[in-house]
């Protein structure tokens, strides 16, 4: 049994595959969901991790995308044909569904066709291998080569396997194919009970990477830039028990932190206490802080080796000048809040201050401003006393735009008094057209593209 209970000629009369679109550069779906409406092909390959990809089928379906998924014959030894075909509403295709009598086009050119998004999901070294060295023997391989829609690849193999020259000079050529987005895997223990690099990036931020293809496209224009981004909220103790903090999660900075990465950047993410789920600081460099003091030095340290910055952190205002060593009762809290606060330094200032010196190339800083009310000109007002190159004011007291919502909106203020509406989006669009404002002020030099090949213009400072 091929696992389909439907023919090539069946799935292609029935589900037509109209042409691809061209995929817009923000989201205006309905909801702002990046993938509502997305026809996203799912191709599984022959690894254990294959395991975790009906319930990211299950979640695409759900958000509204089309699915259609390929298996690979050893990926159907390890997820059922069944269980994808109940997921995703549509029949599981198989490697003996790709040739039929009954059909007028080869399947594979059906389904490349039809495929606005690609998921490659896991990336064995045999599919790697048969994809860069052009091999068009199997159903998934032959979809590969002839797909024309961006692709995100996420790789998964043994820590041994992932390691050998020949898997890694494959590797390094898929670097460089246009349209497509590698994932390496990330290190842990593995099915082999070897603890090391080989686990596929985890489905949160394979959701992520699509959404990033669907918004953005596949343009890794921040390759070999050093970006340093804050997020989160900071606590200023005043007892070992009570803080003063704000509502922030941190989701704004780890988006603009993740998307920056799926754009080609080497990112530092310094951050608050966050309340978001931990797949999405994967891939990140990430440095946790508590207090804003603890911050400022994270950034005293690490300014010097970035090409930009982005201020989101939720920064206190205020801290004890001596927090107390033990907890007081309640009845002692009014007389203590009346005295004893201090400002905390201004983290912004202190960056723009030192870049003279540390970065006299240029290091254009991004920063926030969250405000009630009028909000612009708080924002102005700000922006002229900062001296960053960009700030973005978001109206906290909105429905969608203020702290832990998952859409945001607001105003970029930007040189010669320029003010660009963004939004209401999705918090990953709004990420990306920051990103886009920002990579225009990086100073040029001369870049190479990845996987090789001769250096070229800055496509981070030449293309806006």
């Amino acid at each position: 049994m091929s696992g389909s209970t439907v023919a090539p000629s069946a799935f292609v009369r029935s589900t037509p595959l109209p042409a691809p679109f061209p995929l817009p550069a923000v989201a205006a779906l309905p909801g702002f969901d990046p993938l509502e409406g997305r026809r996203i092909l799912v191709l599984i390959s022959g690894s254990i991790a294959a395991v975790k990809l009906p319930l990211l089928v299950s979640s695409l379906a759900k958000r509204g995308a089309l699915v259609r998924c390929v298996l690979t014959p050893s990926a159907a030894q390890l997820v059922s044909p069944v269980a994808l075909a109940s997921l995703s509403r549509h029949p599981c295709l198989l490697e003996a569904d790709a040739w039929s009598r009954q059909a007028s086009r080869p399947l594979h050119v059906e389904l490349a066709e039809w495929a606005e998004l690609v998921l490659l999901a896991p990336l064995s070294a045999s599919s790697l291998a048969r994809w860069v060295h052009g091999l068009g023997d199997t159903l998934l391989s032959c979809v590969l080569l002839a797909c024309e829609a961006p692709v995100v690849a996420a790789a998964a193999m043994n820590t041994a396997m992932w390691g050998s020259p020949a898997v890694r000079r494959n590797w390094e050529m898929l670097q460089g194919f246009e349209r497509v987005l590698p994932l390496g895997p990330a290190a842990g223990l593995l099915a082999c009970d070897r603890v090391g690099d080989g686990r596929m990036a985890e489905p949160a931020q394979l959701l992520l990477a699509l959404e990033s293809l669907a918004l953005h496209g596949w343009r890794r224009d921040w390759h070999g830039r050093q970006l340093l981004v804050t997020a989160g909220p900071t606590r200023e103790f005043l007892d070992p028990a009570r803080c003063l903090t704000n509502p922030s999660t941190g989701r704004m900075g780890v988006l603009l932190a993740q998307a920056a990465r799926l754009r080609g950047a080497a990112v530092t993410l310094l951050h608050g206490p966050l309340a978001l789920d931990p797949q999405l600081l994967d891939g990140l460099s990430c440095h946790a802080i508590t207090t804003a003091a603890e911050l400022e030095h994270e950034l005293e340290a690490r300014q010097a080796g970035h090409d930009a910055i982005v201020m989101a952190a939720a920064v206190a205002d205020h801290r004890r000048a001596k927090p107390l060593a033990n907890k007081p009762a309640k009845h002692e809290l009014e007389a203590l809040l009346q005295g004893g606060w201090e400002p905390v330094p201004d983290l912004l200032a202190g960056l723009v201050r030192r870049r003279q010196e540390l970065r006299p190339d240029g290091q254009p800083i991004l920063c926030f401003a969250a405000h009630s009310g009028d909000v612009l000109p708080q924002a102005r007002a700000k922006f002229a006393r900062k001296g960053c190159e960009l700030l973005f004011a978001n109206p906290i007291d909105q429905a969608g735009a203020g702290f832990g919502s998952v859409t945001n909106q607001g105003w970029l203020l930007g040189q010669g008094e320029a003010v660009t509406p963004i939004g209401p989006a999705s918090k990953l669009a709004v990420a990306h057209r920051l990103l886009d404002a920002l990579a225009v002020l990086l100073p040029q030099r001369p870049f190479k593209p990845p996987g090789g090949g001769p250096p070229q213009d800055d496509p981070v400072a030449a293309d806006p």
